[in-house]
């Protein structure tokens, strides 16, 4: 048996996955983060290894296994992060997020030195603060005592990889991820990490996603209740890997929106996706040769979770009340948009001092028409990357949904209205990443013997078919979302924020 974690913002979802594919048991460990002023976001590294301990125990206990009985442990981890750690391994302060913008003036600094076209030729991404090249100049410049300790950084879970085994090394996919990487080459880029100053000798190694990089130690066996001499596979990056556990392998295989606390759209390619707008960013693959143009958005369902918040808090049982308000009431068909931008943003607008407002608000807007709003927001907002592909000769015929917000009827049916395609849920939204961490896993120790296995892992469940005179009418209604967008960006960018 394979035991796979997702570690993800909000907590950790681990999968027991059987020698035949089949999910045999799944479970949750959540944990915090601080979210603070001036772009922060860090999170304990601590906390996702008791999470993961806590996971494990959990896990075998629910499908009434022994340790012996598992094969494999793999990951599937939140990307762009600085897990700093010193020469003994501890970390040196909390962990840089995905989430964190602080490091605007560090990411000019690499602008200035490598120029935008040529880092997104490299990189194939944006020269951009929610990067983690820049998070370390941050670090290096604002806190010079921690920083002068760190030996090596990590990605999240070749942390908790290297936790298990002691051995340092990371993967394309997550390296993909870092504005450090060379997707020509394969390998880390000096000349991006020359530009920030930096040295090279802070990165791990990088080896493919299915490499078995070492087995649990003694002391890891303790504290987390697997078996002595487990192999442990390295795994890769959450996005790469939501792809290959929604059966997205190859060109062929279509597209997927992700809805976790950030959202994306993606699809897979043979070779990197370099859009002239730069609306889009490619990940390296978790399958070797193969790449994931992908469009993110910071706070998708982030947004959703927080208006819940808002509008119910401390009240989780009314959020199938707030989604029926949503399915019935209306939003920017009666003049009322919510730009999502929450944390900044990432696809299209690359801008960390973008901020999420209401426009239009009137006084008989309620809390159905609030909830529309923001549900219609992440649709509008993640339709512009489905137009970077588009644009750019990827035929998009219908989408996999996967995600926790993926259970949300209705914003399965304003996707599938707002896009213009049929829009599937899959029966396992929840443990797609985690699916895909125990193929990589299997494959790694030789109980699957290809990538396509993925595919059969999980059915679809659930469609929603566009409506014609809504999609039409969306249309346009997408025209003044971008609009909106448009006439505040000079606000965003004026705000005087103490920390940014």
């Amino acid at each position: 048996m394979i035991i796979s974690h997702d570690l993800g913002t909000t907590g950790n979802k681990a999968t027991l996955v059987a020698n035949d594919g089949s999910m045999v048991a799944a479970v949750s460990v959540s944990y915090g983060a601080d979210f603070g002023s001036g772009g922060r976001a860090e999170q304990n590294p601590h906390d996702w290894w008791a999470a993961m301990a806590k996971a494990n125990r959990q896990l075998l206990e629910k499908g009434g296994i022994r340790n012996t009985d598992i094969d494999a442990v793999s990951f599937s981890g939140q990307m762009m992060g600085v897990v700093s750690v010193d020469s003994a391994g501890d970390p040196v302060r909390p962990a840089i997020i995905w989430a964190d913008t602080r490091s605007s003036a560090q990411c000019q600094t690499l602008v200035k030195r490598v120029g935008m076209d040529r880092g997104y030729k490299i990189t194939g991404h944006r020269l951009n603060p929610t990067y983690s090249l820049s998070k370390m100049m941050w670090l290096r410049d604002t806190e010079p005592e921690a920083f002068a300790r760190v030996e090596t950084v990590f990605q999240a879970k070749d942390y908790l990889a290297y936790r298990l085994t002691g051995v340092k090394a990371t993967d394309p996919s997550d390296a993909s991820g870092t504005n450090a990487f060379d997707q020509a080459t394969n390998s880390w880029s000096s000349e991006l990490i020359d530009a920030a100053a930096l040295d090279s000798g802070l990165f791990p190694e990088i080896v493919p996603s299915t490499t078995v990089i070492g087995t649990v130690t003694r002391q890891a066996a303790e504290e987390t209740g697997l078996a002595v001499g487990t192999p442990v596979v390295i795994g890769g990056g959450d996005g790469p890997m939501a792809a290959l556990g929604a059966g997205i392998v190859d060109a062929q295989s279509g597209a997927y929106a992700y809805l976790g606390s950030s959202s994306w759209v993606s699809v897979s390619a043979d070779q990197p996706l370099h859009d002239p707008l730069m609306r889009s960013m490619t990940f390296n693959h978790v399958i070797p040769g193969r790449f994931v143009p992908t469009a993110t958005m910071q706070a998708g369902g982030a947004s959703l979770q927080w208006i819940t918040q808002v509008l119910a808090p401390g009240q989780e049982d009314r959020y199938s009340e707030l989604l029926g308000g949503a399915a019935a009431g209306t939003a920017s068909e009666d003049g009322l948009f919510f730009l999502p931008h929450l944390l900044g943003e990432r696809s299209p607008y690359w801008n960390p001092k973008a901020r999420a407002a209401f426009v239009g608000l009137q006084m008989h807007h309620g809390r159905g028409n609030l909830t529309r709003a923001v549900l219609e927001g992440i649709a509008f907002n993640l339709h512009t990357g489905l137009k970077a592909f588009v644009d750019n000769g990827t035929a998009i015929s219908s989408i996999d949904a996967i995600g926790g917000a993926a259970h949300a009827d209705t914003l399965l049916d304003i996707f599938a209205d707002v896009w213009g395609v049929p829009v599937t849920a899959r029966n396992l939204v929840d443990e797609a990443n985690a699916i895909g961490a125990a193929v990589v896993g299997g494959i790694g120790v030789g109980i699957f013997d290809g990538f396509d296995v993925a595919a059969h892992l999980s059915r679809r469940t659930v469609r929603r078919d566009p409506d014609a005179a809504r999609h039409a009418r969306y249309s346009g209604e997408y025209e003044t979302f971008m609009d909106a967008y448009r006439r505040l960006e000079g606000w965003f960018n004026a705000l005087d924020v103490p920390g940014e």
